[in-house]
């Protein structure tokens, strides 16, 4: 993945909608739509036929707890793209629990962690695991936490993250190791048997 726009304007717009123009905000949403777009078919790319999610709903389920929600303090597009894919994570985290809560499926799968990992797991069960191991990582380190979920959820790479995290690549690289390392053990003693991390 590469962060789009590289437009000035849309920097300012994030400026701008920091300020609280809600003008701004709202031209900003077409010009990033496409993006978005293809991030949340990006996270629902492998999800199985019949899914009740589509790329469309999840953009604008999105955008909506945006438009909800206090006026961000945006501090450029990357963190602007990094929070819309946390966004995602989590509206994809609560479909897979009411999914789960209706199968009443209790089994242990196994847990790839691969970038963009939202988007190649179908059971609800294998992504309520890893938000339950990112939920502990956070506990204990939030910035470690953010990184993986940037790498995993929003298939961003160091430099990306980086930017977003307003930190260096080598911050990030090693942050991704040691939360890569953390998440293995983790999933492990849930019982995920056969856990590859790439």
């Amino acid at each position: 993945m590469s962060l789009p726009l590289a437009l000035p304007e849309l920097e300012t717009l994030l400026q701008e909608w920091s300020a609280g123009d809600i003008v701004a905000r709202d031209r900003l949403f077409p010009m990033v739509y496409p993006e978005l777009k293809r991030m949340a078919s990006r996270h629902l790319g492998r999800e199985s036929v019949g899914h009740t999610l589509d790329t469309t709903a999840l953009v604008h389920e999105a955008c909506l707890g945006l438009l909800g929600a206090d006026v961000p303090d945006w501090r450029g597009r990357a963190q602007f793209f990094a929070f819309m894919s946390m966004v995602m994570r989590h509206l994809l985290v609560d479909h897979a629990r009411r999914r789960r809560a209706e199968k009443r499926e209790g089994e242990r799968v196994r847990v790839e962690l691969h970038p963009d990992i939202a988007g190649r797991t179908s059971d609800p069960a294998a992504l309520l695991d890893l938000e339950t191991a990112l939920t502990r990582l956070g506990g204990q380190s939030p910035r470690m936490a953010k990184v993986a979920e940037c790498r995993l959820f929003g298939g961003m790479n160091d430099a990306e993250i980086a930017k977003a995290l307003d930190v260096s690549e080598r911050t990030v690289a090693r942050e991704w190791q040691r939360g890569k390392a953390w998440l293995q053990l983790a999933l492990e003693e849930e019982h995920v048997g056969g856990i590859e991390v790439p």
